[in-house]
């Protein structure tokens, strides 16, 4: 997996899976990573099981006692607030029997009860009830009975919730985000208040390896040609001038993360700058936003925040694509040839009607299932899926494109290259998940 085609991750005795030779510009992923099922078991045990993994935002639970029911790398999680204010995660499965504490999507409760037999627990992950309990022996101990908390921590940034499931755990979420940080703040201070996620979410499926997802999203080489009827229908409603091109540059982050974004989004957002696709009527409303972003962040931040759009990546499985509108999409690998996503739709909770009935526009039209992009996307990744059916005779797939470019462009694939060599030295390694070195590029 080495910069010189070595393979040497623990427990694999194939063909190099990652070649990135630099010295010559070449940069190979071998199609197995993308089939083979020990692999996807290894992928499990060293990536999703020692990284800091998206759950949920804080705007889900403002209150104490609200919750919300995730599957965070295939676990059962309660996002809650506790009453003491504290936001946590435990894992939904009843410390008796084993049954799902919380059923439904989201709530507020002053109790978690298990339906199967009736034994309650607090928001905090307590046991404060159970139905006979003097049949149990002295042996019993109520705090071993307690809701589970992810070993490795839960914790948050700009609201935005993870979890890490490494019991071995060292690295605060903070340092595992590294760069990634000044981007989640761009998207939280485009809220004078708050950012909130919006009522309703998008869980699908894809019947392609889940680092498909991941190399798609940061490709800003198919873009025009894979969804050039949703750009053609952008330009008749005045979105955008394609003759201009989509001039994103991407950047490492460090620890895997990556952005490719541009100076001025390409389409507007509601956080835009003023555009005709918003109607002649709201201009002076955006040029009033643009004012008392200025006011409250300074005229270099204010700009970044309210005309920056772009995709930002956090290694392994959380993407937030906000040029349209703001989508948080995560996904996780259920087969080597199938994953589930679920995504979300985020907006400042000062917004007015006008713009965030354009934000959800842009949140169904753009990436949902049913949107003019994600069915170009799912159909070319599940092609790749089956392409790879032929991956005796054609081992390797080619991500090289930029490679010798002082500065890579948007149509380059660094920020592949950056994904897949965090992949192969937590693949190679049984060390932290984050040891940031600065080579990511």
């Amino acid at each position: 997996m080495g910069a010189n085609g070595g393979s040497g991750s623990g427990g694999w005795a194939g063909p190099a899976l990652v070649v990135d030779d630099q010295e010559r510009g070449l940069f190979l992923v071998h199609r197995s990573v993308f089939t083979d099922t020990g692999i996807l078991a290894m992928e499990r045990e060293r990536i999703f099981d020692r990284c800091w993994l998206y759950a949920g935002h804080e705007s889900e639970i403002p209150k104490a006692g609200d919750f919300v029911t995730r599957r965070v790398a295939g676990r059962p999680v309660i996002v809650t607030r506790g009453r003491d204010g504290k936001v946590r995660a435990l894992l939904n499965t009843c410390t008796h029997r084993g049954a799902l504490v919380r059923r439904e999507a989201r709530r507020n409760a002053k109790t978690h009860q298990c339906f199967y037999h009736g034994w309650s627990f607090t928001p905090e992950g307590e046991v404060n009830g159970i139905p006979g309990e003097d049949a149990y022996s002295e042996a019993f101990d109520r705090g071993e009975r307690r809701l589970r908390e992810p070993p490795g921590g839960t914790a948050s940034y700009r609201d935005f919730i993870f979890v890490n499931f490494n019991p071995e755990n060292e690295v605060s979420l903070e340092d595992y985000l590294w760069d990634a940080k000044e981007y989640l703040g761009c998207i939280a201070d485009q809220s004078a208040g708050r950012m909130e996620v919006l009522q309703g979410s998008q869980p699908f499926g894809m019947r392609c390896n889940h680092k498909l997802h991941v190399e798609n999203s940061t490709d800003g080489y198919h873009a025009l040609v894979a969804h050039k009827r949703y750009f053609d229908w952008l330009a008749g409603a005045g979105a955008m001038d394609v003759s201009a091109g989509l001039r994103f540059s991407p950047k490492a982050l460090g620890n895997g993360h990556a952005i490719i974004g541009r100076s001025v989004a390409p389409f507007g957002r509601p956080m835009a700058q003023w555009i005709p696709y918003f109607g002649e009527e709201r201009k002076p409303h955006f040029e009033e936003m643009y004012r008392k972003a200025v006011e409250r962040l300074g005229e270099e931040r204010a700009h970044q925040v309210c005309t920056c759009g772009g995709i930002l990546f956090i290694f392994p499985n959380l993407i937030i694509n906000d040029i349209i509108s703001t989508t948080v999409r995560t996904f996780y690998p259920i087969e080597p040839g199938y994953m589930e996503v679920t995504a979300w739709c985020l907006g400042p909770e000062e917004e007015e009607a006008p713009e965030r009935a354009v934000r959800l526009d842009g949140f169904v039209t753009f990436n949902s299932p049913g949107g003019f992009v994600n069915p170009d996307d799912t159909e070319a990744l599940e092609s790749c899926q089956r392409g790879f059916e032929a991956a005796k005779e054609v081992e390797y797939s080619d991500v090289s494109r930029g490679m010798k470019r002082l500065l890579q462009g948007g149509e380059d694939e660094l920020e592949m290259r950056v994904f897949w060599r965090q992949w192969a030295r937590l693949m190679r390694e049984a060390g932290p998940a984050s040891t940031h070195t600065g080579t990511d590029a």
